[in-house]
């Protein structure tokens, strides 16, 4: 298996030693305002000196098309405009090199940490009911007195006490009308609430056969996501009204939630369908080491937190998952991490010596992770640097590459083949 990571192997090595929220940056600063409309709407520019970044059999051309904070999930309705989150809790349309103000009618949601307004998805028959759908992270109302965060020693120095706010992931659906979500209402939550810490996820992907997968991280309370009570630490499917369907693997279990499609997940940050076989793969936080790469099966445990390949951030071993072949094995583990944004299938044509690849969107890294498939293996890797912390990736209608980039660059940039 090659690489072409040497180039980001201080970055690398050094993301290997924060937690996620660290090296994420996902913190609660509020006071960065958005740009001016006038640069939010500004013409596509080229944001490297010489206007391509090398790969592998094709030199990129990368563009700024748009100026956001904290952008966090795209999606493109089938008329081709775009979906875009803002973390703060806005939904806008890019549409014709234009972003909107915000939709109306989008939930409120908890903007702290690595919480706020995350992922968006597009129903599979939007063109006759026209749904739209959103993870968020959701206060508990009403909140309870006296609530507040307890310390975990494997979280170890990186730990943040002053938030008193019991909360969770929800997802909601709403019908899309103009510049407005109308008759909007929850589908499906994180139990239970907790206060305080990061990994919600909230990855939506929808399956060939139209149901509704949501990653459903562990909310940094690592036991949770080996008990079938709890969906915290989950892969869950449901249909597009909330309901479990009944070939669910835990449907018929006492004790279990109906919506489990999977266990024993951490942070599964990006989830994707592949084209043809149409397995699910995703990818996973590490907490100090031990990024994943996983093909998610239907009722399978994937081990968290009893194995991975990393460490505690307290330095506290965690067994290996040789130890244990009664959980699933990753496919992939990156030690130094590569912080998975989201993944993506290419399936255009503009570069078609990527078809059919995984496409990583890096953040600390600060890079798109492309990986060939051989099976149910890697057979091949190329890190391309990009510069920048790289949140979502997105096909566009065109075959382009479009990519959503992290503070102190918060923007949406295409990326296309440069003219030779």
């Amino acid at each position: 298996m090659k690489s072409c990571s040497t180039a980001l192997a201080v970055a690398t090595l050094l993301a290997g030693c924060a937690p996620d929220d660290q090296r994420t940056a996902d913190r609660a600063d509020t006071s960065r305002a958005a740009p001016a409309t006038a640069d939010r709407d500004a013409a596509p520019k080229l944001l490297v000196p010489n206007g391509t970044i090398p790969t592998r059999g094709v030199q990129l051309r990368v563009e700024r098309l748009a100026a956001l904070e904290e952008p966090w999930g795209m999606a493109f309705l089938p008329d081709g405009r775009l979906l875009i989150t803002e973390k703060p809790g806005r939904l806008r349309i890019f549409d014709q090199g234009k972003l909107s103000a915000a939709v109306g009618g989008v939930p409120a949601v908890v903007y702290f940490g690595q919480g706020g307004l995350l992922d968006v998805a597009v129903d599979p028959d939007f063109a006759r009911n026209q749904f739209v759908y959103l993870s968020y992270a959701e206060a508990a109302t009403p909140q309870p007195p006296g609530v507040q965060a307890t310390k975990e020693p494997r979280l170890g120095a990186f730990q943040r006490m002053e938030d008193r706010v019991l909360k969770g992931g929800a997802v909601a659906r709403g019908r899309l009308d103009g510049g407005t979500l109308r008759d909007v209402r929850v589908i499906w939550r994180q139990v239970p609430k907790t206060v305080g810490r990061g990994h919600y996820s909230g990855r939506l992907a929808f399956a060939p056969d139209s149901t509704l997968f949501i990653a459903s991280s562990d909310r940094m309370q690592f036991d949770p996501a080996q008990d079938l009570a709890s969906n915290l630490g989950k892969i869950v499917r449901i249909r597009g009204d909330g309901s479990a369907p009944p070939d669910n693997p835990f449907v018929a279990d006492s004790g279990s939630r109906p919506e489990i499609w999977s266990m024993g997940h951490r942070n599964a940050s990006g989830m994707a369908f592949q084209p043809g076989s149409g397995r699910l793969w995703s990818v996973e936080f590490g907490p100090k080491g031990g990024d994943e790469l996983n093909l998610i099966e239907k009722g399978r445990n994937y081990g968290w937190p009893l194995v991975n390949e990393g460490v505690n951030y307290d330095d506290s071993p965690i067994p290996r998952h040789a130890t244990r072949p009664d959980f699933v094995r990753f496919v992939r583990s990156w030690t130094p991490v590569i912080s998975p944004g989201s993944m993506m299938f290419y399936t255009g044509s503009q570069f078609p010596q990527w078809k059919g690849n995984i496409l990583i969107a890096g953040l600390s890294s600060q890079a798109i992770i492309r990986l060939t498939l051989a099976g149910d293996r890697v057979s091949d890797e190329e890190v391309i640097a990009i510069g920048r912390r790289i949140r979502n990736l997105a096909q566009a209608p065109d075959g382009s590459l479009l990519a959503l980039s992290e503070s102190p660059n918060a923007e949406l940039l295409r990326l296309s083949p440069a003219p030779r």
